[in-house]
């Protein structure tokens, strides 16, 4: 389909919808086309971070990404770099007094990942140029940022780029991170496949597993957040307290990060058979 002409003065129009071009859009712009209503509101898709601080920070830098001329696909593979960059940080070898600046660093990279994830939505729906594309790059910028990470956090509780018990334990936790990941997609992908919509019919009862005892097992686990720990943002300030423990303690072997390593390990695997057994569970493949 041909694009239609913008009109004078270089405005993005859509309808009745003339919002300012990309290099005349203002902060309060960003946020009115950028950041539509409700969308702090989705709690099943919008992390608590950026509910609670970042969606406040990113119009500015979505401003800056507009003016400078970025693509929304190009601050997602921003993204992604960051989210491996924080992963390969986190994992360099050096002295344990010394990995508290490791994990910091990588902490670091994973809020600047945060902030590009909300970066480039926000430069997309201005720019009304979303996309599937865009999507699956997301998509895959998640998998890859939160394995990264997992992985680090295995060669840094051993203590160095060897093989050891506590790499294959991290790498254990990101194959159970991808996994997780890989089951909520490809409850899509099934029904797509079926010829069915995205979305089953009935809400959040549709999520809900048919039988009471895993309802009350799924309920539990939700309320006590254990799942948390293997994602991207709360993992790296886990990684940051657990180094600041081991440097405090000025042990020889980083303790906590390896016991931080067993949980995380443990988590994932437990969470891995949890939502397969909920999904299979529930209505969503109906």
């Amino acid at each position: 389909m041909e694009a239609e002409a913008p009109p004078p003065g270089g405005g993005i129009r859509a309808g009745d919808d003339l919002r300012p071009s990309r290099r005349q859009a203002g902060v309060a712009d960003v946020r009115r086309y950028g950041q539509p209503p409700g969308l702090k509101d989705r709690r099943n898709e919008e992390h608590w971070a950026g509910r609670l601080y970042m969606r406040s920070l990113s119009p500015y830098f979505s401003w800056l990404a507009l003016r400078l001329g970025f693509s929304p696909n190009q601050l997602t593979y921003l993204m992604m770099l960051s989210g491996v960059a924080a992963g390969a940080v986190v994992s360099l070898p050096v002295a344990v007094g010394a990995q508290v600046w490791t994990a910091l660093g990588g902490a670091v990279l994973i809020q600047l990942y945060l902030l590009l994830d909300c970066i480039d939505g926000e430069v997309a729906r201005y720019l009304r140029q979303t996309s599937v594309a865009g999507v699956f790059l997301d998509r895959i910028g998640h998998y890859l940022s939160e394995v990264a990470l997992l992985a680090g956090l295995g060669f840094a509780a051993q203590g160095g780029w060897s093989n050891g018990g506590y790499v294959e334990l991290g790498l254990l936790a990101a194959l159970g991170a991808a996994l997780i990941k890989a089951e909520t997609d490809n409850v899509v992908v099934a029904r797509a496949k079926s010829g069915l919509t995205a979305d089953p019919t009935g809400g959040d009862r549709a999520l809900r597993p048919r039988s009471t005892r895993i309802a009350l097992a799924r309920q539990a686990a939700s309320m006590l957040k254990l799942h948390r720990i293997i994602g991207a943002v709360e993992l790296s300030l886990l990684i940051l307290a657990a180094a600041a423990l081991d440097t405090v303690l000025g042990a020889d072997t980083p303790v906590f990060l390896r016991g931080l390593t067993v949980a995380v390990a443990a988590v994932a695997l437990l969470q891995t058979l949890l939502h397969l057994v909920s999904i299979l569970a529930s209505r969503r493949l109906k």
